[in-house]
């Protein structure tokens, strides 16, 4: 389904001035076949959804718990494969419901073992995820928007507009794709490649707040996907304002796309520090629900030449991580330059 976006005069999108700044479909909205998509829904909304097709409500709960446990915990698509379920109950099923997964448009593997993929939604929006194996752990870095509204200066995404977020579905869809392609089902804790989660794609992640918090539950739920909340990772570029709700509601760790420590410098290649600055930010950080030497918050911090990667700026980062007693650690990232980026 297509929304119409909100435009300045000058034909740019508006920078947003709220958490879930562009509409886009919610539950139980049909598919143009007149079908309902599951993937996605919480469990009080999945069991809404079959009590809305008419299913009396204590066959809508068993049932509800049933697929559920189908969809995260066995990867399943088709409800013919529901071997618990009555035949003609899942032929029912199969005329009002689907269970999607992303399109691929485009998957690559390198040398190393990872993997990309270029991903189309329904209305035909594309976005990206990608894996990346190492030797104990294997994580997967998930979009939450397509296009950006933060316009960080050395990020190729900053380059592209915001479109629209991501549904629930469409991110834990993720999720599920990467546990397809590695061959990671039914869900089990032991041996598995997919062991991490960063929320670092396309997009920023507390401006799609509760469709992000809806996806990371299904992926923390213990009937499902089951990773636990130690093991994700979500990166913001500073929302100060919703970085203690994410700590409080979603409880996973916390990433902080930094790249600065002067004003002068983070305003130009992080323009959202112009709303919330570095003092501010790094307060949040200190007051971040559950931060402590267990669970450090990470700082981000792409090196980029003669502009960020003085002598001079290390101490600085040293010393604000010391004044604001942080449990934090530092991931210096080299600067990976695009066709007509302004930074080497």
């Amino acid at each position: 389904m297509n929304h119409p976006q909100p435009v300045s005069p000058a034909g740019i999108m508006s920078i947003p001035g709220h958490i879930d700044p562009v509409p886009v479909p919610r539950a139980f909205v049909a598919r143009q076949d007149g079908r309902i998509d599951l993937l996605g829904l919480t469990r009080p909304d999945l069991r809404m959804a079959l009590e809305t097709a008419q299913l009396e409500p204590k066959q809508a709960k068993l049932r509800a718990k049933q697929i559920f446990q189908w969809i995260y915990n066995r990867g399943v698509t088709e409800f013919a494969l529901m071997t618990d379920i009555a035949r003609d109950m899942r032929s029912w099923l199969e005329q009002r419901f689907v269970i999607s997964r992303p399109q691929v448009i485009e998957a690559q593997v390198s040398s190393d073992g990872t993997r990309k993929w270029l991903l189309r939604s329904d209305d035909g929006q594309d976005y990206e995820m990608v894996f990346i194996p190492d030797a104990d752990r294997g994580t997967l870095c998930v979009s939450s928007q397509v296009g950006c509204t933060l316009n960080c200066r050395f990020c190729y995404t900053g380059t592209m507009r915001l479109v629209r977020n991501l549904t629930p579905g469409e991110i834990v869809g993720q999720v599920m794709l990467a546990r397809d392609a590695l061959g990671e089902w039914p869900s089990q804790p032991e041996g598995r490649m997919l062991t991490n989660i960063v929320m670092m794609g396309m997009g920023e992640p507390l401006y799609n707040f509760d469709h992000v918090r809806d996806a990371l539950k299904l992926v923390m739920d213990g009937d499902g996907l089951a990773l636990s909340k130690r093991r994700i990772t979500l990166s913001t570029s500073g929302v100060v304002p919703m970085m203690a709700r994410a700590g409080e509601e979603i409880g996973v760790n916390l990433a902080v796309s930094l790249h600065a420590v002067t004003k002068e410098i983070r305003d130009e290649i992080v323009p959202i520090n112009r709303k919330y600055g570095i003092e501010e930010l790094l307060q949040a950080c200190a007051d971040y629900p559950g931060a402590n030497n267990a669970r450090r918050i990470t700082f981000e911090y792409v090196m980029l030449k003669d502009k960020n990667d003085s002598d001079a700026e290390a101490h600085e980062l040293v010393r604000l991580i010391r004044k604001y007693r942080l449990p934090a650690k530092v991931n210096l990232i080299p600067f990976n330059p695009w066709p007509g980026a302004p930074y080497d």
